[in-house]
This record gives structure tokens, C-alpha cells and sequence, in this order.
């Protein structure tokens, strides 16, 4: 055998074809046969492979797909870390993490997730990808390093680890300047139903996003249209499982006495009263998790029980949600009579 004779990078094609991204670092064209001097050699001007992004090549002349610029931007965040990048599994392997400590994010996310107020991927000149804040990873071609210290878990849509939609949004907004589009985006985020008002605040709480004004102005819409849709769902969970119409909205006073508190929904026979937790993360928590405390813990001790319910639990488990507020219901027999109390609509 002539070992002088250059390698043919015709075994490759079984890699980047059949609907595969012709896409391929450096590392994994040397683990296939393909020296270095020999991938230099076939992304020469006017070769027929080109240098996408440092250490990552197409493999064919032309501009490359939507979703080969997402692999080659993961191939490349991936292939800093040393290790390579492993190839997608095949037929009868076993699903494995192709791009660990790496997932797409920002725009490019919020796109493959579905959202309709994004650019299409083809339009967009960077593709933010996440990555742990200690790496040593620099922002090259289309491809814009997002760093994070915590990492969440990623979603994976169409076969790629993408940020999930409030971290993606977060780190959308941290490149936005326009308050429109960035009020869209929260609007779509929550009416889309992709995720709820308060994960979103609480990453651009975390992010410290939330001291830029135009960002504030649109975290008061998100707010808002996140109660607007908890309290949609609250009337249809009393609606759909049959639970006793409750006082919508109210004040609660002693008679002649001090104020006690507002109350999304209240049972006066029962003396059972319900709460949204809508709370607003960019708030000092402490001090707003105190002033719910002490409102439950006066309401207790005048006889009512104080069901408190997120967003989130009654969007997931309304059931469940319906059979803790039957119970509270029916177990007020079985307790001393409350306080008399007045309700005033609020």
C-alpha cells in the first residue's frame, strides 16, 4: 500500500448524506481518514470544501442550510472544549448529548420554538449559542457566544439542544434596543403559551435586564397579561369542575375594622379563600413573600383557609388545583366558625 497516495474523502459521503447536515469539524474529518494538510487542500478558494467557522467545514461549495449553520455554530461551541464532537446516532444507537455544555439560544431559539414574531433563520446573521461562563470561547463568523454560570437544561427541537424559551428570551432581549420587538416577543411568549410571565422576569431578573426602562415597560405588559390568562383559567377550572361560584376579586375588612387583604376569588360560606401568586421576581422577594405570609397567617387565625395557587400549577394540574380548593370547600364543616368578615368588590 502507498501511504504517500492522499486519502479520498469519498467515505465521508456515507456521513453527510442521506438528509445528514454536510457539515464536520476538523477533529472528526481527522477520525475518518482526512489529515489535516488533506481538509486544507479541499477548502483552498474555489475547492470544494469551505472553512465555516474555526475548526468546523462544509462540506460543498455552496452557502450552507439553515440547519447546517445550527449544527456547524454547535460544532463549534463543542469543539473548544477538546473533546470533539460526536456524530448524530445512527439507526439502532442510542440517543447521546451530540453537543454537551452547548445549546442554541436567543433569536435563533425563540424561532425553533415556534415563535411567529422572530426573523426566519435564514435572515438572521448570528446565532447565539450558550455556553458555560468559564469557557474560553470567542464570537466568530455567525456564529455569538452567549455565557451563562447557570446552564439550564436543554429542549431539544428538531434534534438540536435549544435554550428553553424564558432563558432563550433572556438572552434575546439582552441584544434588543427596540421596545416594540421586545414587547412582542414577552406578549407571544406568554400567549403562545410557551412559558409563564414570571419564569421570563426571572431570568431577566438574572440576567439584569431589568433596569433598562424599555424592558421594564414590557415586563409591565407581560405581568399583566400573565394574571390576565391565570385569571382566565381560574374561571373556567370553577366553570369545568363544578366547584360553588365564589365572590370574584374582592376586599376583605373586618366590620368597622382594619383591611385584610385583596383576594382573587372567595367563598363566604366556607370562609375559603384563593390567591394567584403573581408575584413579580424583580421585586425583593423577602419582602413580598413576608407581606403574603402575614396576610395567610391573619386570615387563619380569624378562621378562613387561604388556598394559594401559581400560574403555572393551574395551567399543568387544573384538576389537581380544583380537588385541593373542593377539599378546603367541604372541610369547612368540620371547622369552628370564622370571623365575620365583609367582601367589597374590589
Amino acid at each position: 500500500m502507498n501511504h504517500n497516495t492522499p486519502l479520498s474523502p469519498r467515505p465521508l459521503h456515507d456521513l453527510s448524506g442521506h438528509g445528514r447536515p454536510r457539515v464536520m469539524t476538523v477533529t472528526q474529518l481527522h477520525a475518518h481518514g482526512v489529515p489535516t494538510a488533506r481538509t486544507n487542500e479541499q477548502c483552498r478558494a474555489g475547492g470544494p470544501w469551505q472553512l465555516f467557522l474555526p475548526g468546523v467545514v462544509l462540506l460543498h461549495p455552496g452557502p450552507p442550510t439553515s440547519e447546517e449553520r445550527l449544527h456547524a455554530v454547535l460544532m463549534y461551541a463543542a469543539r473548544e472544549r477538546g473533546t470533539g464532537v460526536p456524530t448524530q446516532p445512527g439507526a439502532g444507537e442510542s440517543p447521546a448529548p451530540a453537543y454537551p455544555d452547548a445549546m442554541i439560544t436567543g433569536l435563533a431559539a425563540l424561532t425553533l420554538h415556534g415563535f411567529s414574531s422572530t426573523p426566519p433563520l435564514p435572515s438572521l446573521d448570528a446565532i447565539d449559542v450558550l455556553v458555560p461562563r468559564m469557557r474560553r470561547l470567542r464570537s466568530a463568523g455567525c456564529a455569538r457566544v452567549v455565557r451563562g454560570t447557570a446552564l439550564p437544561a436543554p429542549e431539544q427541537v428538531t434534534g438540536l439542544p435549544v435554550a428553553p424559551v424564558a432563558r432563550a428570551l433572556a438572552d434575546a432581549v439582552a441584544e434588543l434596543q427596540d421596545a416594540g420587538v421586545v414587547r412582542r416577543l414577552m406578549t407571544e411568549a406568554v400567549r403562545g403559551a410557551h412559558c409563564e410571565a414570571a419564569a421570563v422576569v426571572r431570568e431577566l431578573n438574572q440576567a439584569r435586564l431589568l433596569s433598562r426602562p424599555h424592558v421594564v415597560d414590557a415586563v409591565e405588559s407581560l405581568l399583566a397579561e400573565g394574571r390576565a390568562r391565570a385569571e382566565d383559567r381560574l374561571y373556567r377550572m370553577v366553570r369545568e369542575y363544578d366547584l360553588p361560584d365564589p365572590l370574584w376579586n374582592v376586599d376583605l375588612r373586618l366590620p368597622g375594622g382594619p383591611y385584610l387583604g385583596g383576594l382573587d376569588a372567595y367563598w363566604p360560606e366556607q370562609a375559603v379563600a384563593l390567591e394567584l401568586d403573581t408575584r413579580a421576581p424583580r421585586q425583593a422577594d423577602d419582602t413580598v413573600w413576608s407581606e403574603y405570609t402575614r396576610k395567610r397567617e391573619h386570615l387563619e387565625r380569624l378562621g378562613i383557609t387561604v388556598v394559594h395557587i401559581t400560574p403555572r400549577k393551574l395551567r399543568d394540574y387544573m384538576e389537581q388545583q380544583a380537588t385541593v380548593i373542593r377539599t378546603a370547600l367541604m372541610a369547612s364543616s368540620d371547622r369552628d366558625p370564622a370571623a365575620h368578615v365583609v367582601a367589597l368588590p374590589r
